[in-house]
């Protein structure tokens, strides 16, 4: 695969934007295939010819590793919406480097996409990927993928309460009762809410119909994902394969 073509994939820009960058001596590679190779290469070729798989770029000094498709983490941060265009707070999109934003799919510019949405108060885990495949299966209602969100709650919770969210409770716009998959209370204002569907405010509303309310909202876990302690709001990184079979196997 020509240099130019890897950089084009992994949203640096356009070909010709990807060429001038090697040309003008902003390139330099690192080649999983060529052992002999234990430090960054000055590429000047456009054209070279690479095996992608395994390959590390520096780009205007910046390490990128090559990845044919992206999967990502990010620790949302309050105060942001999960779109691209946000009508009140910054856009979780502002959080992740250019090139992430800009990868290319099937000849449109389209970058990452969010897996599903966290209101701009809720905190948490978010799910990141360009892998149309992957992001149908983490969000089809369908796949029932388990999420947990840690919710504070502005009065003390009761065993009634409790009793409601786990046989189901009725919301405005849909006359099935929606069920938590599992509740677990942790002091008199604190629940962990295991959820297998994602409806619009679903665990504000919820808890609005047994007569509380939700005064913080944060997921913690997909599937057999957990947000790492070390992920700090607002910082990303990629998912590992481990990570990956996780999520592919919840």
């Amino acid at each position: 695969m020509q240099l130019q073509d890897i950089l084009y994939s992994q949203g640096f820009g356009t070909r010709r934007v990807c060429a001038g960058l090697v040309q003008q001596g902003w390139v330099a590679v690192l080649e999983a295939s060529s052992p002999a190779a234990t430090s960054y290469q000055l590429c000047t070729d456009a054209t070279a010819e690479l095996e992608p798989e395994g390959l590390r770029l520096q780009v205007q000094g910046v390490d990128w590793p090559y990845h044919a498709k992206a999967y990502l983490m990010l620790h949302k941060p309050a105060g942001t919406e999960c779109s691209q265009k946000p009508s009140a707070y910054p856009s979780i999109y502002t959080l992740l480097p250019a090139p992430l934003r800009q990868r290319p799919s099937k000849s449109a510019v389209l970058g990452v996409q969010a897996i599903g949405r966290l209101d701009q108060d809720t905190t948490g885990l978010l799910l990141l990927s360009d892998d149309g495949q992957f992001i149908h299966r983490m969000s089809s209602p369908k796949k029932h993928v388990p999420k947990v969100y840690q919710v504070t709650t502005k009065h003390p919770v009761d065993p009634r309460q409790i009793a409601q969210l786990l046989e189901g409770v009725v919301l405005d716009d849909d006359p099935r009762p929606v069920r938590a998959a599992a509740c677990e209370q942790s002091d008199s204002h604190r629940l962990a809410l295991t959820l297998t569907e994602g409806k619009y405010h679903q665990v504000k509303r919820m808890l609005a119909a047994v007569g509380n309310r939700v005064e913080g909202l944060h997921r913690s876990r997909i599937g057999a994902l957990e947000l790492p302690a070390h992920l700090l709001p607002g910082q990303w990184q990629w998912l590992t394969a481990a990570e990956l079979d996780l999520l592919v196997s919840s």
